[in-house]
């Protein structure tokens, strides 16, 4: 069906025009004949001050009303666009109105016309609209920009955000042309392979509310968080974390994440402002990175037993050194974590050299090996070393064993056993390897100064004697004349 403009052309000869590109007004230059409300004729006998001009009003092809000055129309029509374009002065804006005008000569008498109506209708009827640039993500508008230009802007200034401008310009270079070769990397030098985003991006010309283009960085943004608004929950008095997240569909560690500062077993403070929006983002910038670095070899440390060497000496035959290595690593990040991580490539630049130590195995009943046994049958730490009612407890309390045996720590010579005051009775033992234990408030002895004892073997029993509150063991241990914790020892 041929639209109004479309008949009008055949009746009249000529065509609608333009007025204003962005309103898309246009006007009909002459009389509609087959419009006219009179006859040829009857026009011919009427004089000229019988006649008036009114102009019938149409949007699209739906008539609006008859105005006796078209110039009104236009006035509000011309005011409203530069208005509008005065908000938005970098937009190509336009009302969103086809408006036509039909002229029409009647009888003055006849003429009738309602300008308010026609006013007020095509007021209502604006839609402001700005030529846009969409970014398009599969075949979804996420971002609405100025034009294609701005919109390719926001995509190259998110991808310098993970790469700088001379990586960017060498991947595009290097993908122009694909079939040249690819130098080996040097050591500590890093390039880029490739740079491109998780979702397919184009761009398409729409029309949209000015309200809806973005600046650059607000596009930036969109396209990262996935929202322009973080929603915030402020905590109320009897909030609980679990509570919070069930309510906006979250989990707990979701909640946690949000806010990273956030522990499991908070104590909440009303007021507290928590972030509660996942950051689900439209597209993810990925980059692939090679790298060639340097990296240490272990040594192996090698353990070479001596039969003539006494058992619990050691000594260094051959001091281990870290060997070089070079690899080429291959990198995927997404938005700047890394995800995959692999070496495809790797020489040894420098081999590592052993650690050989040479053990003693030889034992010898007076000579510790530096390996000490619990010294009683049981039992449990009552009071350890430190300082203890104003003084230094120089050593470790044992006591309720499962009995009251107490056992040499290790292989050595007695050099006291007796009554020495506040300790009661009290044993010294030198495992001639630079140890010394001490065993205190014994309630009996069963070994003597110079006698060989065993590790492990009994020494006596455990008392009180002395200035002891009960029946426990004071044990202490010297290594080359220095007291040191017993615990560090004890096996």
């Amino acid at each position: 069906m041929k639209s109004l403009k479309q008949k009008l052309s055949n009746l009249t000869g000529k065509t609608t025009r333009e007025y204003k590109p962005a309103i898309k007004k246009s006007f009909i230059a002459a009389l509609t004949v087959a419009a006219l409300s009179f006859s040829a004729e009857g026009a011919a006998h009427a004089g000229e001050s019988d006649l008036t001009t009114v102009y019938y009003v149409y949007l699209e092809d739906d008539f609006v009303g008859t105005v006796a000055d078209k110039t009104e129309v236009e006035k509000l029509l011309d005011e409203k666009l530069a208005a509008v374009k005065n908000e938005h002065k970098d937009l190509n804006v336009d009302l969103g109105l086809d408006v036509s005008f039909v002229p029409e000569q009647v009888f003055r008498s006849a003429a009738k016309t309602d300008s308010g109506k026609v006013l007020e209708q095509l007021n209502s009827e604006m839609d402001v609209q700005a030529e846009a640039a969409a970014i398009v993500i599969g075949n979804q508008p996420v971002a609405y920009l100025k034009d294609e230009a701005a919109s390719r802007e926001v995509i190259k200034k998110l991808m310098l955000e993970y790469v700088s401008e001379k990586e960017l310009a060498d991947v595009e270079n290097r993908k122009k042309s694909p079939n040249l070769p690819i130098p080996e990397l040097k050591e500590n030098e890093t390039r880029i392979l490739d740079v491109r985003l998780s979702e397919n991006v184009s761009y398409s010309s729409e029309k949209v509310d000015p309200k809806q283009v973005l600046s650059v960085e607000e596009a930036i943004k969109l396209l990262k968080k996935g929202t322009l608004e973080e929603k915030k929950y402020k905590v109320k008095d009897g909030d609980v974390l679990g509570s919070i997240a069930n309510s906006h569909n979250l989990k707990l560690q979701e909640l946690l994440s949000l806010n990273g500062n956030l522990k499991e077993d908070a104590v909440l403070k009303p007021g507290t402002e928590l972030n509660v929006t996942v950051l689900k983002p439209f597209v993810e910038v990925i980059v692939e990175r090679q790298a060639y670095v340097k990296e240490d070899m272990a040594f192996k440390k090698e353990v070479v037993k001596d039969s003539s060497m006494p058992k619990g000496e050691t000594k260094k035959k051959q001091e281990g050194k870290n060997g070089v290595k070079g690899v080429v690593y291959t990198t995927s990040e997404k938005n700047g974590q890394v995800t995959k991580k692999e070496a495809i490539k790797t020489e040894v630049l420098q081999e590592p050299v052993d650690e050989i130590t040479v053990k003693g195995t030889k034992v010898i009943p007076s000579r510790g090996d530096g390996s000490f046994v619990w010294p009683a049958s049981g039992g449990y730490i009552s009071s350890k070393m430190g300082y203890r009612w104003g003084k230094m407890h120089k050593g470790i309390d044992i006591a309720r064993p499962s009995n009251h045996t107490i056992k040499a720590a290790d292989n050595g010579v007695v050099v006291s056993a007796g009554y020495d005051g506040g300790y009661g009775n009290k044993v010294v033992i030198d495992h001639r390897n630079g140890y010394r234990t001490v065993y205190a408030h014994l309630a009996s002895i069963s070994v003597s100064a110079g006698q060989t004892v065993q590790g492990g073997s009994k020494i006596g029993v455990m008392g009180r004697t002395g200035d002891s509150t009960g029946v426990h063991l004071h044990f202490e241990v010297y290594q080359n004349g220095k007291l040191i914790d017993p615990l560090t020892k004890l096996r």
